[in-house]
């Protein structure tokens, strides 16, 4: 086995527990997913494995050092890309042998490897990082670029295992099906997180991380999730056999109350009647009472039993149902010009583009802005919105709202505790406790309504900006979407997905999840690269 798990657990410094007791194990060679909802603990369980986090309790046994591709890039900034590719003991081992320094510490430091300097070159240029010097300080790069520079060490060390962090992340197309085709071609053993669907259609098996531990569906992520669906399907039929005995047993339950009235009218009339002597009449009467409290004490004790399971029943459906979050439109009439662009070119001090750009945005338009990274597809959503002008050609917008959203879900303010973030955006005036019933519906814990933002994953800062906009009585023209993917989990991805694919008014997205712009329906496409 190249990675096993025994009974781990995690405890936060503040004695707050992650998970507790996981094991699991992966064979040589294998490539296997990690998913579940934000907050499980799955990028923490990477850390771990990688080395860079201690567990609380519990074993991890690796056959070698694992390989990590980090998601939070920004934890390297300080990094220089020689460092973060860990060539650099080896390339100063080998300008000083080169220089005349005749230490065997070099020697030991080298290892043999006289074409480090080349096959750094080769796998920089492969991944479009050739113009990028060694010494360069991984926070001038881009999100990508981070991302570029992690995976082309595999090309340098050839790792036997692999720990991949949502690595498509911040990449472009091309540069994911550069991933894609890496993970192909290795024979590394991989675990990966992620929520990028054809990555994780690449995988042997997938293993979900839940309240209960590690669960093992042996197939891809198509394969899992038509399994969810299945056990949905069977839950449900499981709901509505007890939904129906609950009915019989209170019915029962009913019954008997309204027979009991009986016995005990009968008996009052009997003793009235003095057709019985006194004594035998009321110990008659205390008996018929005893045993009917005893079968109705019975009888509310299976209610209750019922309605318990039936609550039980119903979490574990919202746990693999996708939740359902409405985005109103504001109901423009379809064709409405809303933005026209006639042969622009934008960039921060010169153009980004090769020839000028024009293009009409119209209510009802669904539109993909795709591109390489860099190419300015955030500042022509900025040009869209008025926060930036082009450098040369004609732009003219018509009065419209908009709501952007960003891959950080930046209208959340950190400070705010849960419920007072949605209390902020609450035009409908709805009372306390209908706010509280949406927070619920929307699969936050009751316990935590008063937990700070500023501790949510990116899939809970997805759905409280999903429940903002559904108090604000807000009705937006156009809906705009930067990477809103990112930092998702995919369950929240899967959320995010039929909101948008229902929600009915003019799309502007920028995405390079390939899954998600063609579930949402898209419409046109304009390609900055």
């Amino acid at each position: 086995m190249s990675l096993i798990i025994k009974s781990l657990t995690y405890i936060h410094p503040d004695n707050e527990e992650l998970f507790r007791g996981l094991s699991m194990a992966i064979p040589d060679g294998e490539k296997a997913s990690l998913v579940g909802i934000n907050g499980m603990g799955k990028s923490t369980l990477l850390q771990m494995v990688a080395g860079l986090k201690q567990q609380t309790s519990g074993e991890i046994h690796t056959s070698e050092k694992p390989w990590y591709v980090p998601q939070h890039l920004g934890d390297y900034d300080h990094v220089s890309l020689v460092q973060a590719l860990a060539v650099d003991k080896k390339l100063n081992a080998l300008h000083a042998i080169l220089a005349g320094d005749a230490d065997t510490q070099n020697f030991t430091a080298l290892d043999d490897d006289w074409e480090i300097d080349k096959k750094v070159e080769m796998a920089l240029k492969k991944w479009g990082l050739d113009h990028v010097g060694p010494e360069q300080k991984l926070g001038s790069l881009s999100g990508g670029q981070k991302t570029k520079v992690f995976l082309a060490a595999i090309d340098l060390h050839h790792p036997q295992i692999i720990l991949l962090d949502e690595p498509s992340n911040h990449l472009d197309a091309q540069t994911r099906n550069k991933l894609y085709e890496l993970i192909k071609q290795i024979k590394a053993t991989v675990l990966v997180v992620s929520h990028d669907k054809a990555l994780l259609n690449m995988m042997d098996k997938t293993l979900e991380m839940n309240q209960k531990g590690i669960e093992v569906f042996g197939g891809n992520y198509e394969f899992y999730r038509q399994l969810k669906q299945e056990k949905v399907s069977a839950l449900q039929a499981q709901l509505n056999d007890q939904a129906k005995t609950l009915k019989q047993t209170e019915k029962k339950a009913r019954d008997m109350a309204y027979l009991r009235q009986k016995q005990e009218y009968r008996g009052k009339r009997a003793g009235q009647s003095n057709s019985l002597p006194r004594i035998i009449a009321g110990g008659l009467k205390s008996k018929s009472e005893r045993s009917t409290a005893k079968v109705m004490n019975t009888q509310n004790e299976k209610i209750s039993g019922l309605q318990d399971t039936i609550q039980e029943t119903k979490s574990r459906i919202q746990q693999y149902q996708t939740l359902k979050i409405d985005i109103r439109s504001s109901g423009l009439h379809h064709g409405k010009l809303l933005v026209d662009l006639e042969k622009i070119n934008f960039g921060y001090r010169t153009p980004l583009l090769q020839l000028p750009l024009s293009f009409q945005l119209r209510s009802g338009d669904r539109v993909h802005v795709k591109g390489n990274n860099g190419s300015g597809k955030t500042t022509l959503l900025m040009i869209i919105t008025g926060q930036l002008e082009p450098l040369s050609g004609n732009c003219m917008r018509s009065d419209f709202s908009y709501l952007y959203l960003d891959q950080d879900y930046a209208l959340i303010k950190p400070d705010l505790s849960i419920y007072d973030q949605v209390q902020q955006y609450n035009a409908l005036g709805l009372q306390e406790h209908e706010i509280k019933a949406l927070l619920v519906h929307s699969q936050f814990d009751g316990e935590n309504f008063d937990r700070k933002c500023r501790g949510l994953s990116g899939g809970e800062k997805m759905k409280l900006s999903l429940c903002c906009l559904s108090v604000s009585n807000q009705t937006v023209d156009i809906l705009i979407l930067d990477e809103p993917t990112n930092n998702l989990d995919v369950q929240s991805l899967e959320v995010l997905t039929s909101a948008i694919k229902n929600y009915q008014g003019t799309l502007v997205v920028i995405s390079h999840d390939a899954y998600f712009t063609t579930e949402i329906g898209i419409s046109r496409q304009i390609n900055l690269s």
